[in-house]
């Protein structure tokens, strides 16, 4: 039976275009997703769009509700396909047949826990967060993510015995369990258990978010964000619903281009088997924002329903630009969709990959991109390939013959480690030994005085960049089937791949 692996991004909030953030998860998801699909898993990738929040409803701008979100969903996609994120589903939360049923059965099996009950609260809310802070949380007497003034809100609501869970999670954390990376958000995480949990509201009045999913046998309230959107995870796998083939399970992608985003309707397994198949994940991707909601309401929700929790939860900085958070107000943002105009998908992949630490916050400036894409890539990768295969076009009848396998063991313990950034370091060291030997050995010289001996280097440097182009599957998807396709064809580009900016 083949090895199975389950990765997901958050699911981000529609209520703005995409920015730098957004692009890094679900880059950094994809980049995963594909390694392991390279390592002959079957592999399920997992994003969306989070749409049942009281946010969109200051910004619609005279769009119906429906309306507003379907074309930010589309965005959403269309970011992703420039981006080549091969992503297996887009769930959304007011997906009424794919989402809802995980939601309420959730909700069913809190309340048969006794963990659900209904009290007046009065609270400091951050509609940003779409969360209730304590007084001892803000800073400066403002949200400490959004920088605000919560608004102090008075509601009766159903509320979820999150306390009770405190030290289960815990242990759970503490044993490996529940891995939470890297270890300096574990131990953030682990501070904030022995603190100790408070109960966390679950519901909101209807009319504060009137698209929201009923709580069952109260109409007047809807299901709050963290048992509606969290549950995603789980929701699209099927959880909840009647088993009948009816959402996109895993494509197949046998003659398909390596970079498709195809999603195909296909009836072979139903949902609860696609639940059992995957579930529980083997890694939820996140920002260190979120990670209060997934490393502890999430296992709690999870451990009161009698479910798995997921195995790992890598948790990725914020990108800064000069140093700073990326902001409107100083000019900084960054929009990715401006940054593949100018440089390509591949170009942004790379940088985000390598650049970007999976751990810690980096930074991303319009002048550290442009310099790193002419070294590495313009001047490094692009000028690399020029010079192997138009020696090779020119002196070899025919592309040499490539070995089906490769030894990628040291390459793929970083993957397994989730350090991408030394993944890619990796290949750009082997870019940078490969250029040394073609100007040690010096082919293009040996090649008019010994043609056998000229002919066997450059051979050996066609299979080295081969391997190359092997390596850059998961990081630059498509520049690994042009290589490839160039180097079986033994063809020169006729165009640089990466022109000098």
């Amino acid at each position: 039976m083949a090895k199975t692996f389950y990765i997901t991004t958050p699911i981000f909030y529609p209520n703005a275009k995409l920015h730098m953030g957004h692009a890094y998860a679900v880059t950094l998801t994809d980049i995963l997703a594909r390694y392991h699909r390279l390592n002959g898993e079957e592999t399920y990738f997992l994003t969306g769009s989070d749409e049942n929040t009281a946010k969109i409803l200051k910004n619609l701008d005279g769009k119906s509700t429906e309306t507003y979100l379907e074309d930010l969903s589309l965005n959403f996609k269309d970011l992703y396909k420039k981006l080549s994120i091969s992503y297996d589903q887009f769930i959304r939360t007011t997906d009424k047949e794919k989402h809802w049923p995980g939601a309420i059965e959730m909700w069913k099996r809190l309340v048969e826990a006794g963990d659900i009950e209904k009290k007046k609260y009065t609270g400091l809310y951050c509609i940003g967060c779409e969360t209730f802070y304590m007084e001892k949380d803000l800073i400066d007497n403002n949200c400490p993510i959004h920088k605000t003034v919560p608004e102090k809100v008075e509601e009766e609501n159903y509320f979820f015995k999150l306390s009770k869970y405190t030290a289960d999670i815990k242990q759970k954390i503490k044993n490996g369990e529940l891995s939470i990376i890297p270890e300096g958000r574990k131990n953030e995480i682990l501070a904030l258990l022995g603190r100790g949990l408070e109960d966390v509201s679950f519901s909101r009045p209807k009319e504060k978010v009137p698209h929201g999913i009923p709580v069952p046998g109260d109409p007047e309230q809807v299901i709050y964000v963290w048992c509606d959107a969290l549950v995603n995870y789980i929701s699209a796998l099927g959880y909840g619903r009647n088993n009948s083939p009816q959402t996109p399970l895993l494509q197949s992608r046998e003659g398909l281009p390596e970079t498709s985003l195809v999603v195909r309707e296909v009836e072979t397994n139903s949902p609860s088997e696609l639940f059992d198949k995957f579930w529980p994940a083997d890694v939820h991707v996140i920002g260190k924002d979120i990670l209060r909601f997934h490393a502890a309401i999430w296992p709690a929700m999870l451990l009161s329903a009698g479910l798995p929790l997921p195995k790992n939860i890598l948790v990725h900085g914020m990108i800064t630009s000069g140093g700073v958070k990326m902001s409107k107000s100083l000019g900084n943002v960054i929009d990715p969709d401006e940054l593949i105009k100018e440089y390509g998908s591949e170009a942004v992949r790379y940088y985000l990959a390598r650049h970007i630490s999976p751990f810690e916050d980096g930074d991303l400036t319009l002048e550290s991109f442009k310099e790193v894409y002419n070294a590495h890539l313009a001047n490094g990768l692009g000028n690399l390939v020029s010079r192997i295969l138009t020696l090779s076009e020119k002196y070899l009848e025919k592309c040499p013959d490539i070995p089906e396998k490769s030894d990628f063991m040291e390459y793929f313990k970083y993957y397994e480690n989730f350090e991408i950034n030394k993944a890619v370091d990796y290949v750009w060291n082997e870019i940078s030994e490969l250029d040394k030997y073609i100007q040690e050995t010096e082919p293009f010289k040996v090649i008019k005085t010994d043609e056998e001996k000229g002919k066997k280097l450059i051979s050996s440097m066609v299979l080295r960049l081969y391997r190359i182009a092997r390596m850059l599957n998961p990081i630059m998807p498509e520049t690994n089937v042009l290589l490839k396709k160039l180097i079986k064809e033994n063809k020169a580009p006729e165009a640089p791949l990466f022109a000098r900016k």
